[in-house]
């Protein structure tokens, strides 16, 4: 008798032209996850002027998405290995689908960002899922890098096509129509989905880690809120004291709790790579620094320059470019030439970027401007590769996609800081958005040095070393 077909086995065996379609179903889910971070960024002022949202409103329209992205990625791979990646992700698209839908409802701010974490919650079955519905179908080594390089590509085409296309919604139709246009794209996926996409799931899956989960969700949730309403309350107010503290407490309950786990939500044996610690802390400044400036520049380039949404993503566009035209050279550059370099320009670009952007004012001539956001966007076209290779320099592969996720987790979370930060700065800031460009410039300064020592620090012989060491544990 011959032994019965895996389904990983069926997966590969399906034509190229299903294959591509497959892909291509996964990359549109991609650019609607990562859209929806860049294009809300562009509606805000409009927001802020139908909802009469306050600045602690527009940073929760934004972080509520981006924190739950961060709170629940790795349970939502789990998940899909366990109960199959084609339903989850299917139930993913549904109820971002409903998110984005209601999103566009929203009769008030309190209401859009209900909205807002209903939709992230979809996000969090799209972006992992869809990794490892491309990995399984695509058998062929070979074949799975190019689809992989195709689908991570597609998060540079999403910040660089956000800006623009909701700029040109905000201005013809409203800012509603931003969210509302994940609709037709995710009925249509749902469709293609249960036509091509085929069943798959892990040989083995993680056991669920419902205490840690809570624990992480407690910790970050802690942080974000403290910084958001420390503008509002103050630093000294008993309720964000009180909110750090229990966030402070759930960070040692993680470090007291998982370590006793047999699969633990996040195994923090990892951390003793020093690579590995770095990358989470690079992609966590990193993507600080872009929250930050993503929140604050369409606001300063329609309040304060009194250009049109549509104008202000065109003056964006430049960031998405330079993204899209540099990451393929700086992928072929750590597979040549290691990490350090590429961290080292990204860590300068950004912190010339953030110096340029310090001394931005009202009156400052456009071309200068969108010469600092050039210098944002190679800062981010050569931060990304770098970091997802220095997290998984010297683990095995049974970890590497552990390695890979946290470090998105990593990113997720420097985004909802980097917007909590910026708020904070814009509402403290006498003057206005101009204002918060130069306080948010200083941060990027300030991030971009660190990144730059972090990068000598992790590619190091010594901490090379400490990574074999650290990848030895999972032997």
């Amino acid at each position: 008798m011959h032994p019965p077909t895996s389904r990983a086995a069926v997966a590969g065996e399906i034509d190229r032209r299903r294959k591509l379609l497959v892909l291509a179903i996964c990359c549109a889910s991609i650019v609607v996850v990562v859209m929806d971070i860049s294009i809300v960024n562009t509606a805000l002022p409009a927001i802020r002027q139908d909802l009469n949202a306050s600045v602690s409103g527009l940073q929760w329209t934004v972080d509520a998405y981006t924190l739950v992205l961060a709170a629940f990625l790795l349970p939502a791979a789990s998940t899909a290995d366990r109960f199959g990646r084609k339903r989850i992700f299917q139930v993913g698209l549904v109820v971002f689908g409903l998110g984005s839908l209601l999103c566009g409802l929203a009769p008030s701010t309190g209401w859009l960002i209900a909205a807002r974490v209903l939709q992230a919650v979809g996000a969090t079955m799209l972006n992992p899922v869809a990794m490892a519905i491309v990995a399984t179908t695509f058998t062929d080594p070979a074949e799975r890098a190019r689809a992989i390089g195709v689908f991570g590509s597609m998060s540079g085409l999403a910040l660089a096509l956000g800006p623009i296309l909701g700029g040109a919604l905000v201005d013809g139709l409203g800012w509603r129509s931003v969210f509302w246009i994940n609709v037709p794209i995710v009925a249509a996926a749902i469709v293609c989905t249960q036509l091509l996409v085929p069943e798959s799931r892990a040989p083995r899956a993680r056991r669920f880690d419902p205490v840690g989960q809570l624990l992480v969700v407690v910790a970050l949730a802690g942080v974000v809120y403290a910084i958001i309403e420390s503008h509002a309350l103050g630093w000294t107010s008993p309720l964000v004291l009180g909110v750090f503290a229990v966030a402070v407490l759930a960070g040692l309950g993680i470090l007291a709790y998982e370590p006793r786990r047999p699969d633990p939500l996040l195994d923090l044996r990892l951390f003793r790579s020093a690579p590995f610690s770095a990358a989470i802390l690079m992609a966590l400044l990193a993507l600080c620094g872009f929250g930050a400036f993503l929140f604050v520049t369409p606001q300063y380039l329609q309040d304060v320059r009194g250009l049109s949404a549509f104008a202000a993503g065109l003056t964006l566009l430049p960031v998405g470019l330079v993204l899209i035209a540099v990451s393929p050279a700086t992928g072929w550059l750590v597979g040549s030439r290691g990490p350090r370099l590429p961290l080292l320009v990204a860590g300068c670009a950004l912190a010339l970027g953030g110096a340029a952007s310090a001394w931005i004012g009202p009156a400052t001539p456009l071309p200068g401007v969108v010469a600092s956001y050039l210098l944002v966007g190679l800062f981010l076209a050569a931060v990304n590769p770098p970091i997802t290779n220095t997290a998984v320099s010297g683990m095995p592969r049974s970890m590497a996609g552990v390695a890979a996720a946290t470090t998105s987790v990593g990113r997720q979370m420097g985004t909802t800081l980097g917007v909590a930060v910026a708020g904070t700065i814009m509402g403290s800031s006498a003057a206005g958005g101009a204002g918060a460009v130069t306080g948010v410039g200083w941060l990027l300064l300030a991030l971009g040095v660190a990144i730059v020592v972090l990068a000598v620090v992790s590619t190091g012989p010594r901490a090379l070393a400490g990574a074999r060491r650290a990848a030895a544990l999972f032997d």
